[in-house]
């Protein structure tokens, strides 16, 4: 079986970042489950003293899968 990835970053809000906007990862998530993919993994990166400056979602599907 053959897989393609897919990699979206999202940007944190608040002071230092940190908080995630999950409104727009709900429409990131639904619109994408919609094509096809499926979440694989996510992970936040460290930007300055533990706080988080943006979000990495990794997605995988199946290769060929009808878009």
């Amino acid at each position: 079986m053959k897989w393609e990835y897919k990699v979206i970053t999202m940007k944190t809000q608040g002071y230092m970042g940190g908080a995630v906007d999950t409104v727009e990862l709900e429409k990131a998530l639904n619109s994408l489950g919609e094509e096809g993919w499926e979440l694989a993994c996510a992970c936040d990166t460290n930007a300055t003293f533990g706080r988080t400056g943006e979000m990495v979602v990794l997605f995988k599907r199946r290769k060929g899968t009808p878009r």
